[in-house]
């Protein structure tokens, strides 16, 4: 008898938190009420290690110090961006405080090889220093091939900085390859350490993670896009290989805010403060295109991911195409894709066939009725794992970066991301969509209404929990 009351106690304590909490979905609350009403002890067990998106006060704490003792993103001029493109911009702004800048030049690298071995080139180049942030790095092929880079960098007298997320980077971590970076004289660090997993919950969620993929070289080169630091065949996953990515190499202004992006985080988990390395940008020739860092996160404004990805999506008037590995949107972003689709916009959203997890892969598809119904364009990749992250809006308009449009992306990961105003380099982008697109298959209207029974009621089974995952 005391125990069930201790029970029904816990029930009724948890539930009141789940509808005090600040910033939930309905959804999410809903969710939440029915696994702890029907699982009580683990409904109750579950919230507390995932319920919240707390990393921790100190480590708030710590964030908020590192971002006041930076000085303020620099401002420049932007070139005349169109009216009806500026609003995107000033959400982006919103979000993570960076202008729109002009005078940026970008490179779309050919596949992942084609990027590592840029990466490796510039390091070999780096004057001043190297920093990098990678939420997987892995030992392998090109994962060693950037260590022997940073090592050789940090020998000659560079100054390397390599940030890491705690769990995505396990391998790395574990390996020689970690100490001979450290034994060269290169700086490491660790972001969202687990340290003992029992206690860990203690201190925050231990799957909030830093996913972010940035690199910054001399103030002067900036990179970003989806791929980890690793071979596209990604051997922890290597049946869904290979992994398709896509990696941009800027050069211009937007380069310091990605610097003034891990120079935050480097506060954060290092605790050495690079602000000196804000004060004196290097000159940038004024030719060149608007960019604007976008980052968002478990202590950045609540649902700034969803917020500017609906904000592109309404922005559309005549083409969207989409990428991304994973589609579990919240109701607001399902409903304006939709949107855009009734209104006569052709929309084209590409996902893969084969998907690493098969919980985003069940509930994408609950999603497939709704999207084909308004004249969404829906692909399956199939020519490996589709990683890539882009939406192209109007052949004017690219979102770039880390971010997928799940609830992992929205609520409890670290994303880096690139907007920018170009038709050229858009057009670049788009041609890469574009291929993409020719080794998909179309998803088709009567394919999804022919699926059985139980298999709609999986998916929608695994959409409704999708909130609590």
């Amino acid at each position: 008898m005391l125990l069930a009351l201790a029970v029904l106690a816990s029930q009724v304590a948890t539930i009141i938190r789940v509808l005090l909490r600040p910033h939930r979905d309905p959804a999410s609350r809903i969710s939440w009420i029915a696994v702890i009403l029907a699982v009580p002890v683990v409904g109750v067990l579950g919230y507390i290690l995932l319920g919240e998106t707390s990393i921790g006060r100190r480590r708030i704490a710590r964030l908020r110090r590192a971002l006041e003792a930076l000085p303020p993103p620099a401002e420049t001029p932007a070139p005349e961006i169109p009216a009806r493109h500026q609003p995107l911009f000033r959400v982006g702004r919103s979000i993570s405080g960076y202008p729109p800048i002009g005078g940026n030049t970008a490179r779309l690298l050919a596949d992942s090889d084609a990027a590592i071995q840029a990466l490796v080139a510039d390091i070999h180049a780096a004057t001043e220093h190297v920093h990098l942030l990678f939420y997987i790095w892995l030992p392998d092929r090109n994962g060693r091939r950037v260590v022997e880079a940073v090592c050789r960098a940090a020998r000659r007298g560079v100054a390397c900085r390599v940030l890491v997320d705690d769990i995505g980077s396990k391998h790395l971590v574990r390996s020689p390859h970690w100490l001979a970076m450290a034994a060269a004289g290169a700086a490491l660090s660790r972001a969202l350490r687990v340290g003992f997993p029992l206690l860990r919950p203690l201190n925050g969620r231990i799957d909030l993670r830093d996913h972010r993929k940035l690199a910054v070289i001399d103030n002067r080169i900036a990179w970003c896009g989806s791929q980890n630091c690793a071979d596209p065949e990604f051997r922890v996953k290597a049946r869904f290989a290979p992994w398709v990515d896509m990696m941009m190499r800027f050069e211009g202004p937007v380069a310091l805010q990605n610097q003034h992006l891990f120079a935050s985080d480097w506060a954060a988990w290092r605790g050495e403060h690079l602000g000196a390395l804000l004060l004196d940008p290097p000159a940038f020739a004024p030719e060149g295109f608007a960019a604007q860092v976008i980052a968002s996160g478990p202590t950045v404004r609540n649902s700034a991911m969803p917020e500017i990805f609906q904000t592109l999506i309404y922005g559309a008037r005549r083409e969207l195409t989409v990428t991304t590995p994973y589609y579990v949107p919240n109701g607001a972003l399902h409903a304006a894709l939709c949107a855009a689709g009734y209104r006569g916009v052709a929309v084209t959203l590409v996902l893969p066939a084969r998907n690493d997890n098969w919980a985003v892969a069940a509930a994408s598809r609950s999603y497939y009725a709704d999207l084909l119904e308004a004249g969404v364009r829906l692909l399956e990749y199939r020519d490996g794992l589709l990683h890539a992250k882009t939406l192209t809006l109007d052949g004017e308009v690219t979102l770039i970066g880390s971010a997928n449009m799940d609830r992992r992306s929205f609520d409890l990961n670290y994303e880096n991301n690139i907007l920018f105003c170009d038709a050229a380099t858009t057009g670049e982008v788009r041609g890469r969509q574009e291929s993409y697109i020719a080794a998909s298959r179309a998803v088709t209207p009567g394919e999804v209404a022919a699926w059985p029974a139980w298999r709609r009621l999986w998916n929608n089974m695994v959409a409704v929990l999708s909130p609590v995952l």
